[in-house]
Parts: C-alpha cells; sequence; structure tokens
C-alpha cells in the first residue's frame, strides 16, 4: 500500500478498515544471500539500499528485540553535516543529501525537519576553528554560514549575552541542519525493505556464529541456525559483545549517552544550538517539549540508563547560556549505549574473516549517519568494495596510522 494523502482520507471515510501491516512477520528461512544482525536504523537501511539500489532481495535482518529498541530510539534526533576532515565530511554531507529526500523516497512521514543547526561560538580560538571548519563544509558542498551576536539575538534573543565566563561571540549555522523523528526512520526504511521481499525478523536474537574453515557462514539464533553467503554486523554498543562471538576484539568501548526532554512548551527554540564551551545541544519538538542531551558518562557500560552527575552536568551546560531553561520541568530521560571508537570515526568494512563484515563505532554520529551508513554498506556487501564517500573508515587504520581524529562530532573514549 502506497501512503498518500487521498488514501487517508479514503480510509477515515470508510473506518480506516483498509490499511495492512507496514511490515511482516515472517519465519526465517534456511538460507539467505545476505544476513543482517541488528533490526536498528543502520540495519534497516543496509537491508533497504541492498534491495533498492542493488537488487539484492534474498535478506534477512536479525533483531534481537523489537524494531525500535535499541538507540534509533533512543536518540536527540539531530541531522547535520558540519565536520572537518576529509574522511568524515564529504560522507556526513552525503548522508544529509540522502535525509533531503528520505521521506519521497520511502514513501513513509519520518519528519524531516531542517530548522538549522546553531553551534555558537565562545572565545577567539573557537572563532577561528568554526571558520576552518566552514571552509572545509563549502570545499564539501555543504552549506554554512558565521554569524556575529547581532545576527544570533535576532533568531535567540533569550540566550545569555553577557555572560563573563561565556561570553557568545558567534556563532557558525548550518541552515540545511534540523531534526528528524527517531523511530520513524526505523519504521519507514523497515517498511520499504520488507515490500521489496526482505525478511524481518524480530526477537530473534544472535547466539553465534556458523564458523567453517576460518570463515563465516551464517548465524546461530534464539530462532535456530540462519545461513548466509555473507553476514552485516551493526549493533550499535553491542559491537565488542557480538563480535567476541566470532573471536575478533574491537577497538571499541561501550559508554552510555544520556537524553532528557522537558514538558511540552510553546514554540521557543528555532532549531538546534548547541553550547561551544561546553557540552550541552537543544532542540524543540513538535509537541513542544525541550530535546537535549550532552556528555557521555564516563564509565564503561552496556545498561540503557544513566546517572544523576551526568543529569547535573548537562543542565548546568543548558543553565550557562540559556537560563531560562532552570525553569522547565524534566519529563522523562533515557540512555542509549554508545560504542565510542578510538579516534571518534565509525568503521565500515570487512573483517578478516572470510563472509563476516562490521558496521561499529558511531560514537556520537550514529543517527545523523544513518541513510549514507547504510547506502555505503550496502555497496561494500553487494560489490566487496568501499563507497567512495566511506574509504577511510577501514578497521586497520590504527595499525596503519591513519586514524580520523575529529574534534568536532562529541566525546571519545580515550577522554575519559
Amino acid at each position: 500500500m502506497r501512503y498518500s494523502a487521498l488514501q487517508i482520507l479514503k480510509e477515515g471515510l470508510t473506518g480506516n478498515k483498509g490499511w495492512i501491516p507496514a511490515w511482516r512477520e515472517p519465519e526465517p528461512k534456511a538460507e539467505y544471500d545476505i544476513v543482517i544482525v541488528g533490526g536498528g536504523g543502520h540495519g534497516l537501511a543496509t537491508a533497504y539500499y541492498l534491495a533498492k539500489e542493488f537488487g539484492v532481495t534474498n535478506v534477512a535482518v536479525v533483531e534481537k528485540g523489537w524494531l525500535g529498541s535499541g538507540n534509533i530510539g533512543r536518540n536527540t534526533t539531530i541531522i547535520r553535516s558540519n565536520y572537518l576532515l576529509e574522511g568524515n565530511q564529504p560522507f556526513y554531507e552525503f548522508s544529509l543529501k540522502l535525509w533531503e529526500g528520505l521521506e519521497q523516497d520511502f514513501n513513509y512521514n519520518a519528519m524531516v525537519s531542517q530548522r538549522g543547526i546553531l553551534n555558537l561560538i565562545h572565545s577567539d580560538p573557537q572563532r577561528d576553528a568554526f571558520v576552518r571548519r566552514g571552509n572545509a563544509m563549502r570545499l564539501s558542498g555543504a552549506d554554512a554560514e558565521i554569524l556575529g551576536p547581532d545576527e544570533i539575538r535576532k533568531m535567540c534573543p533569550y540566550l545569555d549575552y553577557d555572560n563573563a565566563r561565556f561570553p557568545i561571540q558567534g556563532a557558525i549555522w548550518q541552515p540545511r541542519g534540523g531534526t528528524v523523528r527517531h523511530d520513524a526512520v526505523a519504521w519507514g526504511y523497515a517498511r520499504g525493505a520488507d515490500c521489496r521481499g526482505v525478511d524481518i525478523l524480530q526477537n530473534c536474537e544472535v547466539i553465534g556464529f556458523v564458523m567453517e574453515k576460518g570463515s563465516c557462514h551464517g548465524v546461530e539464533t534464539a530462532k535456530g541456525t540462519i545461513r548466509a553467503k555473507k553476514v552485516a554486523v551493526c549493533v550499535a554498543g553491542s559491537s565488542s559483545r557480538v563480535m567476541e562471538k566470532a573471536g575478533m576484539r574491537l577497538p571499541i568501548e561501550s559508554h552510555v549517552l544520556q537524553a532528557f526532554v522537558s514538558e511540552g512548551l510553546k514554540p521557543t527554540i528555532p532549531g538546534v544550538i548547541t553550547f561551544g564551551a561546553g557540552h550541552f545541544y537543544v532542540s524543540q519538538s513538535d509537541k513542544g517539549g525541550l530535546v537535549f542531551g550532552g556528555d557521555i558518562d564516563g564509565y564503561n557500560t552496556y545498561a540503557q540508563r544513566g546517572n544523576l552527575p551526568v543529569v547535573e552536568d548537562v543542565c548546568e551546560g543548558g543553565m550557562a547560556i540559556m537560563p531560562m531553561i532552570g525553569r522547565a520541568r524534566l519529563l522523562r530521560m533515557w540512555g542509549g549505549v554508545m560504542d565510542m571508537s578510538m579516534d571518534g570515526s565509525p568503521f565500515i568494512d570487512k573483517t578478516h574473516i572470510d563472509g563476516l563484515y562490521l558496521n561499529a563505532g558511531w560514537c556520537y554520529g550514529g543517527f545523523k549517519a544513518t541513510p549514507a551508513s547504510g547506502f555505503c554498506y550496502a555497496h561494500l556487501l553487494a560489490t566487496d568494495r568501499p563507497h567512495e564517500t566511506a574509504t577511510a573508515y577501514r578497521l586497520d587504520r590504527f595499525r596503519r596510522g591513519a586514524p580520523i581524529d575529529e574534534k568536532g562530532h562529541g566525546a571519545q573514549p580515550n577522554l575519559h
């Protein structure tokens, strides 16, 4: 069924009796061409692009829980492409371009809202760094503007411009950045993949790999053995635990990242605002709640819950630039498990085990990278060659002395 305004009107007038499930609940087949381990945004996007772009439809997505139960439903919904280094910026700009046409592409309302993202500047060296980053963005085809305090006041008059410790001297502004409804992305990709023949297997945890003569030929699951020509793992914060079942150790640590939503307020935040002297970012949902977050917790864990010191730190960051946020009541909070790589950049690569592939290490960049990650992973699985925008995301880059030390995207484990 194709969704449209006419279809909604028709169903509304006929008692909504004609809708069909967005995806099937199939039983696993004995063998597939490709099994994707992980039914989050990246796994579902990979399956979707394998079917749509490369014609590979004999694919299964294996998810231990339900769709949207992992990080894809636990993030702060921000999309952007304001990166600096050559290994990252073209990739994230490719992702942002895919976001811009995503809803029309998979015929699902993901609530893509390009409201813009404002990264505040609080010092002269930071202005120099942001000017450099803005130039790198423009060279990749992205949009970037440096704004002065007067221009920011027109957009956000409620910020603390007289703060002696954190003066607001300007900002780098990306108008094409914004927010997307996180779990709707998973549902849209799932629906698009399913209608092209992909099997989505929920509540089907992977408990091992089928290894024969040093090669991977499938997975052992809670629903039995599923054989495959290729196995593609993308399980975010669980990457180390899953790949350990294949005898691999990864240059990854798992940390919790907390997110928060306030009570519903009148429209206040024009887009996304980030604090340049600490780690705080905030946007406003369509329901009116302020959605915000900050640093990862400083300890390793696989639990999807946070701790109170980080709550205090995040709220302090908000108060430093926006004192009025102290009057808002916190409605709810949650935690997602981040797979933090040693240089803060991801991996999309074949492993040394024949037939086994890995997509991991997304740190803070996972949600915004979803379309490009899925497309590039699908390209790798279908052709055994990295996509042109993902050539730097190799597993051996630390051994080769070629890390992507991108300072502009968030914390990394070697800082804790």
